[in-house]
């Protein structure tokens, strides 16, 4: 028999999202929820991540590998490479990248290890 003790339902309705803050201050037109894992702690995480219209990540180095499924909208990366609803991207251990949408779309982010910040400079390096 199922040990409900052992089970945890998080809601994933849209008041449950809060300020995209990963990196300290909140990115403007970001927000959140995580999943699974202890946030943070450097091993895995699992969180939704919705962009507004017009949102931007900041540039970044990923120390672990990071998948993410378009759920919905459409995400542009760096190179100009588009991925649409229903896209599966996996980047691997010292890719670079931000990305933007133009017209808002919702991920689901898996995580191993922490992110690196980038200056604009470093991204093109």
């Amino acid at each position: 028999m199922l040990d409900t003790s052992l089970r945890k339902i998080i809601s994933t309705r849209d008041d449950e999202f809060k300020p995209y803050d990963r990196y300290g201050e909140p990115i403007p037109g970001m927000s959140w929820v995580a999943l699974s894992g202890d946030l943070l702690n450097g091993e895995f995480e699992c969180f939704l991540l919705r962009m507004d219209p017009g949102a931007q990540s900041r540039p970044h180095e990923h120390m672990g590998f990071e998948e993410f499924l378009v759920m919905e909208g459409e995400l542009i990366d760096c190179d100009g490479s588009v991925y649409r609803n229903g896209d599966f991207v996996r980047l691997l251990p010292g890719s670079k990248h931000s990305s933007h949408t133009p017209n808002g779309c919702v991920l689901l982010v898996m995580l191993r290890g922490n992110n690196r910040p980038l200056s604009a400079d470093e991204l093109t390096l």
